[in-house]
């Protein structure tokens, strides 16, 4: 199983915004998916995949860029994200 490297930024910035609290801190929490996923860096073909998704795709630069990750790595997308989903731009899991 991989992430995109913008995944493990996602989750600081949650963990900041209190978006889900853990019985872990933060930084134990970010090293334990470390060593259970592959982390995938961006590249500068998922850099221009994030740039060609269609305009109902999310803005976010972030979503953008671990939707690439996923579309050029060919894995599916585990999201909630609805606005993900309904562009049917990237093939997800939910």
């Amino acid at each position: 199983m991989a992430i995109s490297d913008f995944t493990l930024f996602e989750l600081s910035m949650l963990f900041r915004k209190k978006q889900f609290r853990l019985i872990t801190s933060p930084e134990s929490f970010l090293s334990d998916v470390e060593r259970r996923f592959v982390v995938l860096p961006v590249t500068a073909n998922i850099a221009l995949q994030a740039y060609e998704l269609p305009s109902d795709y999310p803005k976010d630069p972030v979503d953008r860029i671990i939707g690439a990750t996923a579309l050029i790595e060919d894995i599916p997308l585990l999201t909630a994200d609805r606005e993900i989903r309904k562009s049917r731009a990237v093939p997800t899991i939910w």
